[in-house]
């Protein structure tokens, strides 16, 4: 186990999260009862009754490479969720995930201050992140 490891309490349904989060991503297996991998990253889960909650205040930041990446996991992570704005969606679990382009974070650590202001821009009014709209913010002149 590597020294930080995210602890996911659910009221009810940890067995239930662990096997849709497996079902969704690439390189993913349940090692445990109450623990999962996603790439090699370990996530331990348990069922804590109605007392714990989760809130945007903590989500999970998906580094997607490509459109379709994005597309697939936004639609699979929102089932039942609810779908929001920059790349956020919770799942019906009440987990909070940003499914991000790698490409956005590029554009926005660009030196060029107008280039990264053009790309915030054109990110805050979108739901799911489009690259090919981040594209043409990047390259307006």
């Amino acid at each position: 186990m590597k020294k930080v490891t995210p602890f996911l309490m659910f009221e009810k349904n940890a067995e239930a999260a662990m096997k849709f989060y497996v079902s969704i991503f690439k390189n993913s297996k349940i090692t445990s009862p109450g623990s999962f991998q996603i790439d090699g990253q370990e996530f331990l889960v348990y069922n804590g009754g109605p007392h714990f909650k989760f809130s945007e205040g903590i989500s999970l930041f998906i580094d997607c490479e490509t459109q379709a990446e994005v597309d697939d996991l936004w639609e699979k992570l929102s089932a039942g969720g609810e779908k929001s704005m920059c790349g956020w969606v919770k799942d019906k679990y009440g987990l909070s995930w940003q499914v991000i382009p790698s490409v956005l974070m590029k554009y926005l650590s660009d030196p060029d201050p107008d280039k990264s202001k053009n790309v915030m821009a054109a990110m805050l009014k979108m739901n799911k992140i489009i690259i090919k709209d981040l594209e043409k913010a990047y390259n307006q002149k």
